[in-house]
């Protein structure tokens, strides 16, 4: 392509100069003749190679996506004839290797392809597929795979959620599923071989942030094996006879008592006597080996821009001060006598501000969402046709779970849902929850991520792909777009809103604060408690969460006021002719997106009104 843009410029240059040229006319003529004649071959070839390279692109995409897919248990198909669908990943250091080879392979193959030359469409591809590729690839260069869970969970509790994607609708099915299940011992003691040598090297996750952490095994195992989350598959096998159904029931519970539950019990085990006793005490991650290559690393694949630890921390300070302003405000609209500190005291502690039991918290919620519902439509152009529902947190990690997340649909047939942390009522604000919900519901994370699931003629590992920065700048934007709508009438509810932004704000300076710059735990704590009104139960998880789950905290701050001063941008630009409805399907049409693309498809979209409306203007 380079060259074909070379030879374009090379032949414009000279139609140029023959145009200048003063001396005998027919030469020229016949100058122009040959070079326009030239003009046209190499813009022929230029589109012929521009339509060859797509092709190309789009077939060896495939072929990576595909082989990719087939090497994953979990996307293995069941139809295939060497199917991994009875299987778990293997952890073995020969399986490890072997993903690490393959990752490698598929990265090459993908980079061979000058960006330049592909479409638009293909741009994104290509730079989604090896943003999905290259973060995989490089958590296994930094040993990752040392320390396979955080302080909300990990590879254990991600196993729970296998029950609700898997469909038993044939024989095959229920085989592979068992074989699944058997497999539990082995995949286990995988991940435990692989912790060990973490707590030989020193990679391993800070002890303060494992208090308690038995709680997220001990929920999972069931002591009737019926009553296991992962027996729910076997309560709709209505395809099979009375007595078959009875036959795989019954090995199913066997399946769980003998291998589901043993794993379980021997991680709780190990955890208990081996890692928690031997885990670091110190909760910065430079401080592991390559912890700062790898800290740098998660930070650019967290913002997907070249922001360096100090100017993130610089910037969450300069946030923090603008929004303690903000706050000072809206206190001063309460008519609160009293400091800023008395009054973050009285939110947490009047009980007029807190739910008293489980489904008052979750029918105030869905209120907020029916409620939101109804303003859509005033935002947005393009709705996505899945639904969702409001549930509570699951019992067994509810403990040291953020307060809300989203949950979303693994099929067409299934509903996404807004999870809501009922544990410990007296640490769930009422005054939070619009912002809360706009978040993860609509038209935060509900929205947005359907949408990506819906777009039509686009490749799997793009629909499918979560892009933190975008994603959850989008969810932080969410909250801000309420003000729009109608909500946050209530000054303390507009409290709640605010200490969400400083909630994203502070996590800027307290990730590379704990983690590169020496803070303590403490001192995070300190400062979140002095300049939000989040509980002291939610501040500590939060905490906790930074420490165990390096620079992914950053992505919110950093995606949402990307997306604001692109909003800022449109309007100033295009005034008047400026459309939000508009503007929202542009940053949400291409899915989830780096914050370079999103930068660079709003610019078209202002360069195309703008010279949309030129073109209106000289003909008025």
């Amino acid at each position: 392509m380079k060259k074909c843009l070379s030879l374009f410029a090379f032949l414009k240059a000279a139609l140029s100069k023959a145009a200048l040229s003063k001396t005998i006319v027919s030469k020229v003529i016949v100058l122009k003749v040959v070079l326009l004649s030239l003009l046209a071959l190499s813009l022929s070839a230029c589109a012929s190679l521009e339509v060859e390279s797509k092709k190309r692109f789009s077939e060896v995409s495939k072929q990576v996506w595909q082989e990719y897919q087939a090497s994953n248990p979990f996307t293995s198909k069941a139809e295939d004839a060497d199917s991994l669908a009875g299987t778990l990943p293997d952890l073995s250091p020969l399986g490890i290797k072997a993903k690490q080879q393959k990752l490698a392979k598929w990265i090459s193959e993908i980079k061979q392809f000058e960006t330049a030359v592909l479409s638009e469409q293909d741009q994104i591809n290509q730079q989604t597929l090896l943003h999905r590729l290259q973060n995989e690839y490089d958590q296994i260069v930094y040993k990752g795979h040392y320390i396979p869970l955080t302080s909300e969970g990990g590879f254990h509790t991600s196993l729970a959620f296998l029950p609700s994607s898997t469909k038993l609708n044939s024989k095959q099915d229920i085989e592979f599923y068992l074989q699944r299940l058997s497999a539990f011992g082995v995949y286990f003691d995988q991940n435990i071989a692989w912790m060990r040598e973490g707590i030989k090297t020193g990679y391993t996750q800070p002890k303060v942030v494992l208090e308690g952490y038995e709680q997220s095994i001990d929920g999972l195992v069931a002591i009737e094996p019926e009553q296991s989350v992962f027996y729910q598959p076997f309560t709709n096998i209505d395809f099979l006879s009375v007595d078959e159904q009875q036959q795989v029931q019954n090995r199913a519970k066997q399946v769980i008592t003998e291998k589901v539950n043993a794993a379980y019990i021997s991680f709780r085990t190990f955890m208990l006597e081996e890692y928690i006793p031997a885990a670091k005490n110190d909760i910065a991650f430079k401080t592991v080996p390559n912890g700062i290559e790898f800290y740098k690393n998660r930070v650019k694949h967290y913002t997907t821009t070249d922001l360096s630890v100090d100017e993130i921390h610089q910037l969450g300070l300069s946030e923090v001060a603008r929004i303690r302003a903000e706050m000072e405000k809206v206190i001063a609209k309460t008519g609160f006598d009293g400091s800023f500190s008395d009054f973050l005291s009285y939110l947490r502690t009047d009980p007029a501000f807190y739910a008293t039991t489980p489904k008052q918290l979750l029918m105030e919620a869905s209120f907020i969402a029916k409620k939101m519902d109804a303003q859509l439509p005033k935002l947005f152009n393009v709705l996505p046709r899945t639904p969702y529902g409001v549930a509570p947190v699951p019992a067994h990690i509810a403990p040291k779970y953020t307060t809300g997340r989203y949950i979303s649909a693994s099929s067409d047939t299934d509903a996404g849902y807004y999870w809501v942390n009922t544990y410990a009522l007296d640490r769930r604000p009422l005054y939070e929850l619009e912002a809360l919900t706009l978040h993860e519901a609509v038209p935060g994370h509900h929205l947005q991520i359907s949408l990506t699931q819906e777009l039509k003629d686009t490749p799997k590992y793009r629909s499918s792909y979560y892009i933190s920065a975008f994603g959850e700048g989008w969810g932080l934007y969410s909250e801000w777009l309420g003000l729009e709508v109608g909500f946050y009438q209530d000054p303390y509810s507009n409290f709640g809103r605010l200490t969400y932004e400083m909630w994203r704000a502070l996590r800027l300076v307290v990730d590379t604060g704990m983690h590169m710059k020496g803070w303590t735990r403490q001192q995070a704590i300190d400062l979140m408690t002095e300049n939000s009104a989040l509980s002291a139960h939610n501040i500590q998880t939060e905490v906790d969460r930074y420490i165990s789950w390096p620079a992914q905290a950053l992505s919110y701050k950093i995606g949402e006021i990307t997306i604001k001063c692109l909003r800022k941008k449109a309007e100033s630009m295009l005034g008047n002719d400026f459309d939000v409805r508009e503007f929202h399907n542009q940053v949400l049409k291409n899915g989830s997106v780096t914050l370079s693309q999103l930068e660079r498809q709003v610019q078209h979209y202002i360069d195309a009104r703008l010279q949309k409306q030129k073109l209106q203007d000289s003909t008025n």
